[in-house]
């Protein structure tokens, strides 16, 4: 028999080629690798967020890095306070009241007067009113959902709006020093009650519909004093009472499932909503800006001394624990938090940090900017005078 060994035309390929088997073998295991090492890869974008949050920004606005476009445009006021919902920009003036989306048209809009013009958003919502006076806005980002009015005599303090859409609103009443009152997400009234004994500075209705949280002012050896009272929105008596702090407390909101208290001299939460759970002290610092936005955190901008620009970042999660702190000299013009995202505007740049207090991004030559508004998904809006820009990292 003819040797064929090195016969290249009359090899036998059929005996040289690898079994079926075999190549079936290599290919299911090429994939299980890869499945695995996409696992791993999905698994840490879901854990830190950030890297599904680039696949958000870049299906939400085609591109994943860059300055962004100026889309929204309003009028110039020094008043102006500004809320993001969903794709529209509210613009509250002492004037005017107004949405506008990022192709530069008015969604909405109404005129106003106002004195002291106020703006707050959970949500899809928000709530301007005139800090003093009578006019009182609920907006969601196609435009007004309602409006209420009061008298001259009874103004307005504070109003406040949770994750349901209820809106809690203090005010001035004839013969009390407090009347607040709460409202479902239709603008129907459910509850109100009068204070003969405390003013109140601030309340909030607690998400889960079933408690209204009022901040009381009182006076103890000379100086103010604060406490929370709890009111059942069922009853008439309140439920539950605890002091807060030793001075003013500005402000009241949910943290990571628990109640929040801005004081000036530290935070205080209540888990269980029934009583004091923890407390984070500024230990002498001075409250400059706050945020209660973030994702099971606050964030402080809190300074040294009275003025100046000497302090430190700190973010706060609901157990009063400090999560981090980062030291600043520089001066920072607004602070804002949204899910796990903090931007805040210096005076010549713009900085994304994480709730670690770790920069995720950043943007220079942002003097044209008064303020920033952090979104959810890692970008964030800079306002300025008549236009805002949207920054992508």
């Amino acid at each position: 028999m003819a040797d064929r060994t090195n016969d290249i035309w009359n090899d036998n390929d059929e005996e040289d080629r690898p079994p079926k088997r075999h190549r079936l073998r290599s290919f299911l295991i090429f994939f299980l690798l890869l499945l695995a090492v996409l696992g791993v890869v999905l698994a840490a974008a879901w854990r830190d967020g950030t890297g599904l949050d680039i696949l958000r920004r870049y299906f939400a606005y085609g591109r994943n890095e860059g300055d962004g476009t100026t889309g929204y445009v309003y009028d110039a006021s020094s008043s102006n306070r500004f809320a993001k919902l969903g794709d529209t920009l509210a613009v509250l003036s002492d004037t005017s009241l107004s949405l506008v989306d990022e192709n530069g048209e008015t969604v909405w809009s109404a005129s106003v007067k106002m004195e002291a013009p106020a703006m707050s958003v959970v949500g899809d919502r928000a709530v301007a009113y005139d800090v003093g006076g009578t006019e009182l806005y609920v907006l969601d980002e196609k435009g007004l959902v309602y409006q209420l009015s009061a008298d001259q005599a009874e103004p307005y303090i504070a109003a406040t709006l949770n994750s349901g859409g209820e809106l809690a609103v203090t005010a001035q009443k004839r013969q009390f020093k407090a009347f607040v009152s709460v409202y479902d997400a239709e603008g129907n009234l459910l509850f109100t009650f009068k204070s003969s004994e405390r003013f109140v500075s601030n309340a909030y209705a607690t998400d889960d519909g079933k408690y209204l949280a009022a901040v009381t002012l009182g006076q103890s050896g000379g100086a103010f004093a604060s406490s929370l009272v709890l009111y059942d929105l069922t009853a008439i008596d309140p439920v539950a009472s605890w002091d807060v702090g030793n001075g003013m407390c500005y402000d009241v909101g949910m943290v990571g499932g628990s109640l929040g208290m801005v004081c000036d001299d530290g935070l205080y939460f209540s888990s269980s909503a029934r009583e004091l759970s923890a407390t984070y002290s500024y230990n002498g610092s001075y409250l400059r800006e706050y945020d209660l936005h973030g994702e099971n955190y606050a964030v402080l901008l809190l300074n040294r001394y009275r003025s100046g620009s000497v302090g430190r970042l700190v973010t706060v999660g609901a157990d009063g624990q400090e999560i981090a702190t980062l030291s600043v000299s520089d001066e920072i013009l607004s602070i804002s938090a949204s899910g796990r995202y903090i931007a805040v505007l210096y005076a010549d740049k713009l900085v994304i940090y994480t709730p670690q207090l770790e920069q995720y991004a950043s943007l220079t030559g942002t003097d044209y900017a008064r303020e920033a508004l952090a979104g959810d998904d890692g970008s964030a809006l800079l306002l300025a005078a008549e236009h805002a820009v949207r920054f992508l990292p």
